[in-house]
Order: C-alpha cells, then structure tokens, then sequence
C-alpha cells in the first residue's frame, strides 16, 4: 500500500522562555548554582546508569558528577559551551563548561536525532514529528531560545536538516513504514521529494553541502535541489548510519547484508563518492558499531573496531592507512542497543575511545596517533559526547 504523502507545515516562532527560575531546586533535588564560575575545557560528557559525568577534555579528569536516572542520550548542541540531554521530557541543556544541568529544555515526545548544520541546530521528536530549528549560539542567554517548529502529520523515528538557504530537509515515514525523504522551502512549500529509499534511516553531510540519508538498499543523496538514489552492491545492504566531513565529498557509513540477523556483526564499511554516486565497500579486520565511526580532521575515515583497534581509512583509495591500539582487549556487541558499548567521538584533531569494561576514556591525538590521555572513572560509561562549535 503506498504510504501517505507527507505534508509539512511551520508553525507559529516561540518567544523565548525559561522553564525554571534560577537557583531553583533540579528534578534530582541537587541545587543549580546559576551564579557558578566554574569553566571546564573542552568539556567531554559521558552517561552512566543514573546519571552524567562531565570531563575535562584535555586532563579526562572528571569535573562533575550529575545525577539523572533513566536512559539518558547526550549530542553536542553547537556551541563551545552546551550539551543536549535526550531525558523523558525533551532536549534538556547541560552547561556543560560550567559543569551544571540547567532546567531549560525543548519539550519533545520521544526525543531522537540532533543536526547541527549551517548554523542551526534540528531537533526531532519521534513521538509527534514535531520539529524545531534553532541558533544554538542563543542558548549562552540562559534561557530557551527563540525557535522555529514545524509539524510533520504523521510521527516517525526520522531526522531533518537546515541548510544554508533555508530549506529543510525531512525524513518521510509513519509508526510503521520510513520511505524516504522531502525538501520545502522557507515557506513551507515542497520543492523536491523521493520515496525510493526503504527504512531510511541517519543522515550526514559532506563537502559541498550534499547531504545522504541511508536506506535498508543504500543510499539516497540530496544535491542541487534533486536527490539521487544510490543502490548497494548486495540486495540487501542497509546503511543505518553515517559519517560526513566538510573535508571531504566521500561519506562513510555502516554495511549490513543479512536481514534476519538478530544483532548482525558486520565487517565492511561503506564509502559513498558523492562526486561519482559510487558506493564502495572496505573490509575490516574486525566487527564494529553503530557507535564506532567519525571522521578525522583532514576527512580521514575512522572506525572503532571490536578488536580494540582505531582504524584510518583513507577515503579516495578505500585502504587502510593505520590501525591504532586503543582497547587492551577485544569486545564483543551487546544484543540491546542500550547497553554500554566502546564508543568513538572525535572533535577537532582528537579521538575520544570510552572502555567500559575498563571503566576508562582514552584520548587519541589524530596527528601523531597515539594515546595521549586516559581517564579512570568509577563508573561504567555508555553514550559519549561533547562540546562541539556549529558552523
């Protein structure tokens, strides 16, 4: 049956609003210290059952420890400063360089993908497909932010992109069924649409400002106001999540090829020319996942492999360049997407590798590509993230 066209419409700008006054009481009791001078350097963040752990990026000291029970999920906001917390309620901003869960949040029903693109930052609530755009540099104000939302008619697990002349990019999908993806310009009308891409799922931009999404049968590309449909080599070949650099016109992306593996293990990587629409596919000594790839800041295609290893990936010959020895023992995928896994997040010529059997954070300087810092927690960490500044 066909699904639905998807219609998208903006709503109306909402002023700018606090949630809580300041100094008030937190949701786990602890005080918020409005008037804190703490400045932590290139915060890092990373979640544990129960709560957060902010860390010095630079010492991998921990810096705070903020209680906050559930599954909590952590993106970089897009300033030098804020984190954004996916909690039950929304989007929840952690001051990150002050160490301090503030109270505003974007509320948001079932809070997933944050975009930071051309100076905004997407928000996308799965529970209602409610989307919200937003300056992230606004947020150093303390408060909630001017914002710009708009409704998709049918909720879906999906993503949206800003660009740099004011279209929007959204994900086209319902509770059951994601089929592709949709344009519509400032005024909400549509300009481009395809529905050739099943399960579509994470996007990525590369240089140039092209933009991918992955699909259960490759890829479907945006550019120059048309999107292109790039078909994988296998049949089945989903491409769930990917890796852009500003850098480079080659994304990197996971490979999947068996579609009734309980939790497959895969080898391969993808490498989508966006010059060329060719995908190639690069076999790796070890199994990976959808928390071990980055890009380096020369474009470099990073993946943190099962055996321990950083692996770089040069993406113009699709060769391995390097494997660094990160993790002193391989590890194995665990069968729930929530529990703690090694995860890779890169900012500006550093790798941050979590170990959470070791209960460990290594930093991995990506210009002499050794280990230059490791930091000892006492608790298991799960998701990691950080500052990271929106261009």
């Amino acid at each position: 049956m066909r699904t639905p066209r998807m219609a998208l419409v903006p709503l109306a700008l909402t002023g700018a609003l606090i949630l809580a006054a300041c100094g008030s009481e937190t949701d786990d009791g602890a005080a918020a210290d409005s008037g804190s001078e703490k400045h932590v350097s290139a915060p890092l963040v990373t979640t544990y059952d129960g709560g957060l752990l902010v860390l010095d990026g630079s010492t991998l000291d921990v810096v705070e420890d903020i209680p906050l029970d559930g599954f909590n999920r952590v993106n970089p906001a897009g300033t030098d400063e804020h984190v954004l917390v996916s909690t039950a309620d929304g989007f929840r901003v952690l001051d990150a360089a002050a160490g301090e869960l503030t109270d505003v949040t974007f509320a948001a029903d079932t809070p997933g993908h944050v975009v930071r693109h051309a100076d905004r930052a997407v928000l996308f609530a799965d529970g209602t497909g409610e989307i919200t755009v937003f300056d992230p540099h606004d947020l150093e104000g303390g408060e909630l932010p001017e914002t710009e939302t708009h409704q998709t008619p049918e909720a879906h697990h999906g993503v949206a992109v800003q660009l740099e002349d004011g279209h929007l990019l959204t994900t086209l999908g319902n509770p059951d069924t994601r089929v592709g993806a949709r344009v519509v310009d400032a005024d909400g009308t549509e300009v481009a649409r395809a529905e050739s891409c099943p399960g579509v799922h994470g996007e990525a931009t590369a240089e140039g400002e092209v933009v991918v999404l992955g699909c259960e049968d490759g890829i479907l590309k945006y550019a120059d106001g048309e999107f292109t449909k790039i078909a994988s080599p296998t049949p089945y070949g989903r491409i769930g999540n990917q890796a852009g650099s500003d850098h480079s016109p080659i994304v990197l992306g996971d490979y999947k090829s068996d579609p009734d593996a309980e939790r497959e293990q895969p080898t391969r990587v993808s490498l989508i020319d966006t010059r060329t629409d060719a995908l190639q596919l690069v076999d790796l000594p070890a199994s990976y996942t959808f928390r071990s790839l980055g890009r380096g800041p020369d474009g470099e295609a990073l993946v943190l492999g099962t055996d321990g290893k950083l692996h770089v990936i040069d993406p113009e010959s699709a060769r391995i360049e390097l494997s660094v020895d990160v993790i002193a023992e391989p590890w194995t995928e665990p069968l729930d997407w929530q529990q703690p896994r090694p995860t890779l997040f890169v900012r500006d010529h550093t790798a941050y590798v979590s170990d959470p059997a070791a209960k460990e954070i290594h930093a991995v300087d990506l210009t002499s590509w050794e280990v230059t810092a490791t930091g000892e927690l006492d608790v298991t960490p799960n998701e990691l993230s950080g500052t990271v500044h929106a261009h």
